[in-house]
């Protein structure tokens, strides 16, 4: 990393600081995720209007099973998920991840969860390679993701994918709510809010 221009040594302490060169390869990265970021952010800030809730999108990080959050709309109450842009979570506990993993090719989908290490997080996270797979193939079906308890104590959340022109997921978009705030009666409302959100975002990046 030295030798590529990404860290430096100090000189005082020989501890090791990330140069100027790394900062310019995630902003070249952002530049390259603008299309998708404009055709999602419309949408996250209608379902930020909607529900009050916290919006998340998160990408796949394609050399690790692991979920990446590029954008977000922070919730309008005091008690809420909060997220922290740049962060990397398992793709098998957040409905995010597996939004992403349900659209994408079967074959993909088995290698990447036999790549995982499926670790229990919270009290509901699935960690049978059988039973993961059962639930993103239900995804696949309904259109949208949901995971209760899966990636914390107290968090439900659900996601929906966007897709690209071939249908593969390139993104999805989730609304986390603490547990306590989540209106049963109200989850058909957010499942047409969410899988609208998906859809347009998916329209303005080509699918039909």
């Amino acid at each position: 990393m030295v030798d590529l221009g990404y860290v430096e040594q100090e000189a005082d302490n020989e501890k090791y600081g990330l140069t100027l060169k790394l900062f310019g390869l995630g902003a070249r990265i952002l530049r390259g995720q603008q299309d998708l970021l404009r055709a999602c952010d419309r949408e996250m800030g209608k379902l930020s209007r909607a529900t009050g809730e916290s919006i998340n999108l998160g990408v796949m990080d394609d050399f690790d099973q692991r979920v990446a959050y590029i954008h977000k709309y922070d919730s309008a109450y005091n008690l809420s998920m909060q997220s922290t842009l740049g962060k990397r979570n398992p793709l098998h506990s957040t409905s995010l991840g597996k939004a992403l993993l349900a659209f994408r090719d079967d074959d993909e989908i088995r290698e990447r969860i036999a790549a995982m290490e499926l670790k229990k997080l919270a009290p509901r996270t699935i960690t049978d390679p059988g039973l993961l797979f059962d639930e993103l193939m239900q995804t696949r079906a309904r259109g949208y993701s949901e995971e209760i308890e899966e990636s914390e104590t107290g968090v439900r959340c659900m996601a929906a994918p966007v897709l690209d022109h071939a249908g593969k997921s390139v993104a999805a978009i989730s609304i986390a709510f603490p547990l306590v705030r989540f209106d049963e009666t109200r989850k058909s409302e957010y499942v047409r809010l969410l899988t609208e959100a998906g859809q347009a975002a998916s329209a303005a990046l080509g699918y039909s």
